[in-house]
């Protein structure tokens, strides 16, 4: 049972821990180092209980029971809608977030190497290649995963070693409380990790306290993590000046900058290299996955086998749309994450609030486990889902 936890805990972790780790630093930069890690815990909170909540409704129904299905039992065919939309927007806006990021970072060591390509290039290489992985299945997406996390989590914690001897106390001073909602839809984005919630419950045979142990010490692991990350990256890279953290976050080439950044600062080609290694496999994991979330549901949405012309169709259908968006708007890394924390909001906060709402209250379909707070806790999370949206629709209507 012991390696089922730690299989379970893993599986948030890896679900968490995505691309969004690298655009984290960049949108809360104006925050500065002490206001960010108030809002990540902030968060980190609003998440967990959401995901307690999502965990909650599907222990009132059936196994092998799905967001979608959940939302049309408890908040009838519109919620169900509503579901498929934000899901489906929640997907490719993360897919094109990872198409920029990846094609931007992947065009700059091409350019290390002397090797001039035009960046719409890059970007449809990029794609191709690992739509071709998602295109093979989801046994050639499990092994591509398990090396690459494998990886992933060895530079992660070498960097932070690394760099750590090079921090400034300094850098880590400032920031404004009053920017604590620029960078809270992507902050809420590298949370969102509760879709796992339904295929974990069959994975741990309805036991509720395993489950819960689980969802709090899987979502801990990435808290920790990105406020170490945070501490490390503020530490290292100022956050004024043209070259600094609040200068990417209005750049169209902000995942390259961030890395020549560290590369000019540190000047250690050891750290280089790894700053290299971790972002190139951040985006590829965060594609991966994502990619073949997308065209699992839209295989079952249209009712069609993932196999011959079928499955080609399905994956160029998910994979077509955000590449095209990618290449009108290059720069759209940070912004398509913005995006996809809204959606995120959406689907793993309003819908899970309004599902525990309506089968607590109105259809009386509750029973078992129960998460804490009552119908204040749900008023709450309502009222702030509604505040971070708002915020963040006027927000991307001031920057257009």
């Amino acid at each position: 049972m012991i390696t089922r936890m730690i299989g379970g805990i893993l599986l948030i972790t890896g679900s968490a821990i995505g691309g969004g780790i690298l655009a984290l630093p960049i949108a809360t930069s104006e925050l500065g180092f002490v206001n960010s890690s108030i809002l990540l815990f902030f968060c980190w909170f609003i998440m967990t209980v959401s995901a307690l909540l999502i965990l909650e409704v599907t222990l009132w129904l059936p196994r092998n029971t799905n967001i979608i299905s959940m939302a049309k039992v408890t908040l009838g065919p519109l919620g169900q809608l509503v579901a498929w939309i934000v899901y489906l927007l929640l997907l490719y806006s993360l897919l094109a977030a990872y198409i920029a990021g990846g094609s931007d970072f992947f065009q700059n060591l091409f350019d290390l190497a002397h090797i001039n390509l035009p960046h719409w290039s890059v970007a449809g290489i990029f794609t191709l290649v690992l739509g071709y992985v998602v295109y093979l299945g989801i046994n050639a997406v499990d092994y591509a995963n398990r090396g690459l996390m494998i990886v992933k989590f060895v530079t992660f914690f070498l960097l932070i070693c690394l760099i750590f001897s090079h921090l400034s106390l300094d850098k880590l001073a400032g920031g404004q409380m009053t920017y604590i909602t620029s960078g809270v839809t992507v902050a809420l984005t590298s949370f969102g990790y509760a879709t796992i919630i339904p295929s974990l419950r069959n994975y741990f045979n309805d036991d509720v306290k395993k489950l819960r142990a689980v969802i709090l010490i899987g979502s801990l692991i990435p808290l920790i993590c990105y406020i170490a990350w945070d501490m490390t990256v503020m530490g290292v890279i100022p956050r004024e000046g043209s070259e600094g953290l609040i200068g990417m976050l209005h750049s169209n080439r902000s995942t390259s900058e961030f890395v020549n950044q560290l590369s000019v600062i540190l000047n250690r080609e050891l750290i280089t290299s790894l700053a290299h290694i971790f972002t190139s496999i951040c985006l590829l994991t965060s594609f991966i996955g994502v990619a073949l979330c997308l065209v699992d549901f839209l295989a079952d949405g249209f009712q069609v086998d993932k196999k011959g012309r079928m499955n080609f169709l399905v994956c160029i259908t998910a994979m077509i749309p955000p590449l095209l968006i990618v290449l009108f708007n290059p720069g759209i890394f940070i912004a398509a994450l913005s995006y996809a924390g809204i959606y995120c909001v959406i689907l793993l906060i309003v819908l899970p609030t309004l599902m525990v709402w309506r089968g607590r209250y109105h259809k009386n379909i509750a029973k078992g486990y129960k998460v804490f707070g009552g119908k204040l806790m749900l008023v709450l999370l309502l009222v702030i889902s509604v505040l971070i949206i708002i915020q963040s629709l006027a927000g991307s209507f001031l920057r257009a």
